[in-house]
């Protein structure tokens, strides 16, 4: 199955990133990509279902999927239980970074779900993804630095 694997780091302490990360509601205010995230349920404070609408190379993605947040390791889990993809998880996380700073990932495993397709369509698929989650980790970058007016910090990898 493809891992795509991306991380920024950040000027914004790692608390702020945390919140930035973890409220995926305002993804689309700041992120030119993401369509609308939707809250469907939440069980707890440590469990949520979302539903998403991701543009993807002139395509619209959509799909619902189950979050586990861990606010203590900065971090929450994410696995697709309706949607576009055949399998869709990974994960956020937030981690102190350098100088006060934070660093920001995302890993996401998927399945296209199309598996005549899949040795030539995973490539593309993954690039497409990197790319996208490249954008949206710049977005909250942005979001994060406008909000405290601190400088820019990082590249993303």
């Amino acid at each position: 199955m493809p891992r795509v694997d991306v991380e920024l780091s950040i000027a914004a302490p790692v608390d702020e990133a945390w919140a930035a990360v973890v409220d995926v509601r305002s993804y689309p205010d700041c992120m030119d990509n993401v369509e609308s995230v939707e809250l469907v349920d939440q069980a707890d404070d440590r469990h949520r279902t979302t539903a998403w609408s991701v543009r993807l190379k002139g395509s619209v993605l959509r799909w619902t999927e189950e979050e586990v947040i861990d606010p203590d390791a900065r971090r929450f889990d994410f696995r697709q239980v309706a949607g576009d993809l055949g399998e869709f998880t990974g994960h956020w996380a937030v981690v102190p970074g350098s100088a006060g700073g934070s660093t920001v990932s995302l890993h996401v495993d998927f399945d296209i779900g199309i598996p005549l397709l899949a040795e030539m369509l995973d490539g593309v698929a993954a690039d497409a993804l990197r790319e996208n989650a490249a954008q949206m980790l710049t977005a909250l970058d942005r979001r994060l630095a406008a909000a405290g007016a601190r400088p820019r910090h990082g590249a993303v990898r």
